[in-house]
């Protein structure tokens, strides 16, 4: 009787190892994930808060999950060439990123490498494109689902978590930018002129 349970209990298993697996056979290839959000800056206003990796301290998502994390910056910290690592906790894990490409006031191509939590290798853009005085800014991410990351996310969805730290981190930038358009701006309240 209890070799019966036994052997019931390992079949359930290896069926649901074996559907986990097929599962995770269906699941696509390579992803983008990508979100766009307005502001009301012009492209010379934003496109240096993104160029300079320094200033992603200011509104990046990231940085509010682990601000203890160990940065390191290369010889060059803005434009095509520059460098970026960084080494925290279980929220943000280790990587670097590498301004691959610099169009100004246009488009940003990144190299990203993440070590931990998993080792992957992704491509990120991001975009600005003007609307009279507002810039529409969009941050997509590109990469490759290995076998692991197809079967993991049968249990998390990655679309969903990476874009809401997209969003965030553009809602910063958001903020920081329309503030610096409000401050380089002359009051029109209460003016008598």
């Amino acid at each position: 009787m209890i070799l019966k349970i036994v052997l019931g209990i390992v079949l359930l298993l290896v069926l649901a190892v074996v559907v986990i697996l097929i599962a995770a056979m269906t699941r696509p290839n390579q992803f983008s994930y990508a979100r766009s959000m307005k502001m009301a800056a012009p492209p010379e206003v934003v496109f240096p808060h993104v160029n300079n990796l320094q200033k992603w301290e200011a509104w990046s998502p990231w940085e509010k999950l682990d601000p203890n994390m160990k940065k390191t910056y290369g010889d060059t910290v803005e434009g095509e060439g520059a460098y970026y690592a960084w080494n925290g906790d279980g929220n943000v894990g280790a990587g670097a990123i590498t301004i691959a490409e610099s169009q100004p006031y246009e488009k940003i191509k990144m190299d990203l490498k993440i070590l931990r939590p998993f080792a992957c290798e992704n491509d990120v853009f991001f975009t600005f494109a003007s609307d009279g005085d507002q810039t529409n800014v969009t941050w997509r991410m590109d990469g490759k689902n290995n076998f692991m990351a197809k079967v993991t996310s049968l249990f998390m969805n990655f679309e969903e978590m990476c874009g809401n730290q997209f969003t965030e981190g553009l809602e910063s930038l958001k903020q920081i930018t329309e503030e610096e358009v409000k401050q380089a701006s002359p009051g029109e309240a209460g003016s008598t002129s």
